[in-house]
């Protein structure tokens, strides 16, 4: 079924988990989340990213994902990620996405809040949700040709007093922070300061927190993270990676005289994400 991602975070606050946002770049993708979310039995937020449109533009991407939404048996929230400008909001929810994110971190404060208002204002009106942004995770969050660590220069940690004054000014439902990760492949492992999740939560009377970079996070730090009070997180670059690991695999092990079909490419690729969103999905929400 098709919901709004406050319908979704009321989910997870209420059974104190945090519920997955997976990228769906291509079908492929989008098939594996969908049946990995329909065999954990659990809630799903399925994304498009502008810089996915290098694969396949929102507008050809975006009906499937709704589609898929309306005719799960589990909450599904169609989200744009990373949206970076009122035209591209309207777009996602003239698609019929039920949440969007607008990006505005890299604006001086004033702008960001000004935007983000009037963007929460259009995009309520619509029946809609939103998230924004206040700090930065570092690098971009396609996670391809990156890598990143703890000494990572672009990462700005979110101020828990501002926060209480962006989402009192804005009336976002949901709040992207950085608190330690970043987008792409981690070169060193991560240091999170849980704390900042834990004070913008106090600060701003429990504004659902998102996480981002959440590819190559341990077990026990995503566990911490949700105890804190991530209520999202957003997963794609390792999926991703289980996927061309996969195909890998399996082409490392034709024989000369085997026929290498690109529809046997994609199943292999389809499978291997749907194992590694279930994994993910499952850690999200305490089971292991």
């Amino acid at each position: 079924m098709l919901v709004t991602l406050k319908k979704i975070l009321n989910i997870a606050e209420e059974r104190k988990i945090a519920i997955g946002a997976f990228n769906a770049p291509n079908l492929e993708s989008l098939q594996a989340v969908m049946a990995a979310a329909d065999e954990m039995d659990l809630p799903v937020i399925i994304q498009f990213a502008p810089v996915h449109e290098m694969h396949n533009l929102m507008s050809l991407m975006g009906p499937l994902m709704v589609d898929y939404a309306k005719k799960a048996r589990v909450p599904v929230c169609a989200h744009l990620d990373h949206g970076d400008s009122i035209e591209r909001v309207r777009q996602a929810l003239d698609l019929g996405f039920t949440s969007v994110m607008y990006d505005g971190s890299v604006l001086p404060y004033e702008e960001n809040v000004a935007n983000t208002k009037k963007i929460v204002e259009e995009t309520h009106a619509r029946g809609a949700s939103v998230e924004a942004e206040l700090g930065s995770m570092g690098k971009t969050e396609t996670g391809e040709g990156v890598g990143s660590g703890e000494d990572d220069e672009t990462k700005i940690y979110t101020d828990p007093v501002q926060a209480k004054d962006f989402v009192a000014r804005t009336g976002i439902d949901a709040l992207a922070c950085s608190f330690g990760t970043t987008h792409g492949i981690y070169l060193k492992k991560p240091r999170l300061d849980f704390s900042v999740v834990a004070n913008v939560r106090r600060e701003t009377g429990g504004i659902p927190v998102v996480m981002h970079g959440g590819s190559g996070v341990s077990v026990d730090d995503f566990h911490a993270a949700v105890q804190a009070g991530v209520r999202k997180i957003n997963y794609f670059t390792y999926m991703d990676r289980a996927a061309g690991l996969a195909v890998k695999q399996w082409a490392a092990g034709l024989k000369e005289t085997d026929q290498p079909f690109y529809t046997s490419v994609t199943k292999v690729a389809r499978e291997a994400m749907k194992e590694d969103v279930k994994a993910a999905m499952r850690t999200f929400a305490c089971l292991d």
